[in-house]
């Protein structure tokens, strides 16, 4: 099956009912409690490892393989790679950026492995495998020197190419979609859609793309100063199966935003929130049957199409979700007025 044939096949499923997505890989693996040679699973490196969470698909692919299995288990329909941060610019942070292709190959084949496993189980709940691109440690629209507000650690062409190669593993390793998620930069998502497009063509084949934004605050606006509209006005153009919201909040932060999708957005909206907001030492409290509690008035509510886990969610969280809102119907897509729309850091709309 292509990955347009598989893009089809969700967009159908999803007209039927409410998919699940997976929680993150982060917080799971920290319960492995890993040391140094822990995460060096053997090999050697010039620079410590501890806390490198992408390079396990490489050095201890078994525990990856665990926690993906345990999500499938938990019911997901949709999982992401562990590839949140295996991008040339952050690994740097490692010393490792020479292995970003190799990561991502090796994290797109563990979770494909995974996903056909279960799918093989049950033929009528198809498992679709993503390609998960995080907003990496650098920003083209902020400068990080207070004192020259024109100065870009990196550049657009830069960014585009560090995606490019992401991309390209995990498309080898055996993706469906990519996913550009945690986008608290508008221009950073604007070059990952490039790159997923430049490799799309370099196959011959369309490339779907999910998009996740995250809010930087309460007022609703990323950290390049978008509202929500207004990202979505941003990234329309390249039509992504969903465009939805992750990370920042938990569910009760997020509602109103969820809520204000609804009736603009014109794709499957996907949301996946924290385990509520972490406490004073920086851990995740929320029980699951609160975060479904919360989520499943979304669904009542006809908001949400694909809804998963963020930080501190564990596959108890996405258990609870997906028993939550298995009986409730999906949202329904709404057919926009035809306009001219555009944005900057508001949206505007021409009738």
């Amino acid at each position: 099956m292509t990955r347009s044939e598989k893009a089809d096949l969700l967009l159908q499923i999803a007209q039927e009912r409410i998919l699940v997505k997976d929680g993150p890989y982060g917080s799971m693996i920290q319960s492995y409690k890993l040391d140094e040679d822990g995460f060096r699973g053997g090999r050697s490196f010039n620079h410590d490892q501890k806390g490198d969470n992408d390079l396990l698909n490489v050095t201890r692919p078994e525990i990856v393989g665990e926690i993906c299995d345990a999500y499938l288990a938990a019911g997901a329909d949709i999982v992401a790679t562990n590839t949140f941060n295996a991008n040339a610019i952050s690994l740097s942070d490692y010393g490792i950026q020479t292995m970003a292709r190799e990561i991502n190959i090796a994290a797109a084949q563990i979770t494909r492995e995974h996903a056909d496993r279960w799918t093989a189980k049950d033929p009528a709940k198809p498992r679709f495998v993503v390609g998960a691109l995080g907003p990496t440690n650098k920003t083209l629209s902020v400068s990080p020197n207070v004192n020259d507000p024109g100065y870009r650690a990196v550049s657009f062409d830069e960014v585009k190419a560090i995606y490019r190669e992401q991309i390209d593993g995990l498309l080898e390793g055996g993706v469906d979609f990519v996913l550009v998620e945690t986008v608290f930069d508008t221009l950073n998502a604007k070059a990952a859609l490039v790159a997923a497009d430049e490799a799309a063509e370099a196959l011959g084949e369309e490339l779907p793309v999910m998009v996740s934004m995250t809010l930087t605050d309460l007022a609703g606006r990323n950290l390049s100063g978008q509202t929500v509209e207004a990202f979505w006005h941003s990234i329309r153009h390249v039509r992504p199966l969903t465009m939805g919201l992750n990370c920042s909040f938990g569910a009760t932060e997020l509602q109103p935003y969820v809520a204000d999708m609804n009736g603009r957005v014109d794709s499957l909206v996907c949301v996946y929130p924290n385990a509520g907001l972490p406490n004073d030492m920086g851990a995740y409290d929320e029980p699951p049957e609160l975060t479904a509690k919360l989520v499943r008035k979304w669904a009542e509510a006809g908001w949400i199409n694909v809804v998963g886990g963020c930080c501190g969610t564990t596959p108890a969280h996405i258990k609870a979700i997906a028993d939550a809102v298995r009986d409730l119907p999906p949202r329904q897509k709404p057919s926009l007025i035809p306009a001219l729309r555009l944005s900057g850091m508001e949206a505007a709309s021409f009738f």
